[in-house]
């Protein structure tokens, strides 16, 4: 079971987490618990230190955020104590949640879950911190946003769970934003590929990373309300396809940057080496569209995050010795708007009526990506809001009756 920061944000829905629990538990289950910090605990932490040091070092984050999370546990562990219920809480790496040693996006790499097998035999409740772990060297890591739901599926796995269940702030994994569309749609199942297209595709109700753990590991996850007792969306391999339903989600990102290389000349290699130089900074590329050659120039454009956008572009003008290029141009504001669904590979014309209805809405597309179950657009941000009304519609996905009107928090 894993609860957000705003499941745990105030001492009342501690309580109600540590007392949801405890119905777990007498239902017969054995119950490993993974835990955010609490509400804005986080952010309150990154203003802390920025007022002290604009660039703090990414080890020293580590060492701070981490305690957000070590105070949670606590928490939660005397609110079942004071249930009348045994728990016991730990840090990331005390159950041994070992990570490379990239600080702020650490990646794990094995999991000795003895002490929390050692700890459910004895009848304890196992409250895990999410986010965090420890390197060989003993180093403290984190493991970026999204980071304690990759934690409990990990978790999951490695202790061979029935099931994994990621408590939200909403029912479960609807077609789109709720905040957006009165009349999304929550969907009883999804498969793993379309869960993932829709995590990286910037759906914020489940990360991605969390995602591939459980398609990898066949983890059998549930997302659900902290708030109400509905069953929420199940994620497994294969979902039962609705008659018809060639799309089941549409995502959006608003924090997408675009770089364009214009002039660049035209040799083997050039892509190469701009993409590992930007690999080597730890900047993830997403949409990639290259001109023709003209005159043995071409012009090429990628997107990547908004964080990203100055780095990015400085390790691009870094790269003017080693071929020759006229100019680095850069745009930020845009949003990345994608269909998903894993019956598109045999529908016709789905690209074509997504396209023409981002046209209707009187939007330039600048940039498109497709794989077998995704189509996404790059454009400006000022008509998301239209433009995702338009697609719900035309792809009918609205629901008969109004849905809950939430929306996924960005969280760890």
């Amino acid at each position: 079971m894993k609860f957000g920061g705003s499941s745990v944000g105030t001492v009342e829905r501690m309580k109600h987490v540590a007392q949801r629990i405890v119905d777990k538990k007498q239902q017969g289950h054995q119950c490993v618990v993974v835990v955010s910090a609490m509400g804005d605990t986080t952010d309150e932490l990154i203003d802390l230190s920025r007022q002290l040091n604009e660039r703090p070092p990414a080890r020293e984050m580590d060492m701070l955020l981490t305690t957000g999370e070590q105070v949670s546990v606590a928490l939660l562990s005397m609110a079942i104590h004071a249930l009348g219920h045994e728990a016991v809480s730990y840090t990331g790496w005390q159950v041994g949640m070992m990570t490379d040693g990239t600080h702020g996006k650490a990646r794990i790499k094995d999991i000795k879950a003895h002490k929390i097998r050692e700890a459910l035999a004895k009848g304890n409740i196992v409250i895990v911190a999410g986010f965090q772990g420890m390197t060989e060297d003993q180093e403290i890591t984190t493991l970026g946003r999204g980071g304690s739901d990759t934690t409990a599926v990990a978790l999951a796995a490695a202790i061979g769970a029935d099931l994994c269940e990621i408590y939200t702030d909403v029912d479960g994994v609807y077609s789109t934003d709720p905040r957006i569309v009165r009349k999304a749609r929550k969907l009883n199942e999804i498969s793993y590929d379309e869960m993932l297209e829709l995590a990286f595709l910037g759906a914020a109700v489940l990360h991605p990373r969390a995602v591939e753990y459980a398609k990898h590991y066949k983890v059998r996850l549930v997302v659900r309300s902290s708030f109400t007792n509905h069953e929420g969306t199940l994620v497994k391999e294969e979902a039962v396809m609705e008659q018809g339903a060639a799309v089941r989600g549409i995502a959006y990102d608003k924090n997408v940057a675009k770089i364009s290389i214009l002039g660049a000349e035209d040799r083997p290699g050039v892509l190469a080496k701009v993409f590992t130089a930007l690999a080597e900074e730890k900047i993830d590329v997403d949409v990639i569209v290259q001109s023709g050659v003209k005159d043995g120039r071409a012009d090429f454009s990628f997107t990547v995050s908004g964080a990203d956008l100055e780095k990015a572009v400085e390790v691009v003008k870094g790269l003017k010795g080693e071929f020759d290029f006229e100019d680095v141009r850069s745009e930020s504001g845009l949003v990345k708007v994608s269909i998903v669904g894993a019956g598109m590979v045999s529908t016709p014309g789905v690209a074509a009526k997504m396209f023409d209805t981002i046209y209707r809405q009187g939007v330039s597309i600048q940039m498109v990506s497709t794989s077998e179950i995704k189509v996404s657009c790059i454009v400006s941000g000022e008509n998301l809001t239209e433009i995702i009304l338009a697609l719900h519609s035309a792809f009918g996905l609205d629901a008969s009756t109004e849905a809950f009107v939430g929306g996924p928090k960005e969280r760890r």
